[in-house]
């Protein structure tokens, strides 16, 4: 009988005693395989840490369903690696699943409801300050949005320093009482 042959059906004997509980057995198939398994997991996995646990897995399902192998329907190995496959499946499964797990830091961006909320105020306080005479909105959109200083404002207006600072305080009371309905 080839050396093959004879391999195979030890490891047939060996998977039959697993299936009656024999632990000696189940150390040496472990010792014949672990090995096996474990690079096939890895190549699959690509992962030391994944391929380790699917490797146990193997060998936990050969140790509860040995009893189910039947010689006769092939190899013991072939058996043996269609658990492994299995196995590898369902750990590689596991990281699609857990792929969300939960970051180490809250995110401090904006949720949904509150870009909502942003984009209408937004929208709010561009329609009041359209509603302003000119020369209150212009000195309010340098100050605000090219954040020129009131000086600045004066000199790129050509405008006393004083009027800048009156059209200010009269525009942003203005724009309160337009957007007095936001605040509440």
């Amino acid at each position: 009988m080839p050396a093959a042959m004879a391999t195979a059906e030890s490891d047939s004997r060996l998977i039959e005693r697993v299936g009656r509980g024999d632990r000696e057995a189940f150390e040496q198939l472990y010792k014949r395989f672990a090995r096996p398994v474990f690079g096939m997991a890895l190549r699959q996995l690509g992962d030391n840490g994944r391929a380790e646990d699917a490797a146990q897995e193997t060998f936990a399902a050969v140790w509860r369903s040995a009893r189910t192998y039947k010689a006769e329907r092939g190899t013991a190995s072939a058996w043996l690696y269609a658990v492994a496959r299995h196995a590898i499946i369902d750990r590689a499964r596991q990281k699609r699943e857990n792929a969300a797990e939960a970051p180490d830091e809250a995110d401090t961006r904006a949720g949904p409801v509150e870009q909502a909320e942003e984009s209408w105020l937004t929208w709010r306080v561009h329609s009041a300050l359209e509603l302003l005479p000119e020369r209150e909105r212009v000195v309010i959109e340098l100050a605000y949005w090219s954040g020129l200083s009131q000086t600045e404002i004066a000199s790129y207006l050509d405008v006393p320093l004083g009027t800048v600072k009156t059209r200010t305080r009269t525009g942003l009371a203005r724009l309160a009482g337009l957007l007095e309905e936001v605040k509440g």
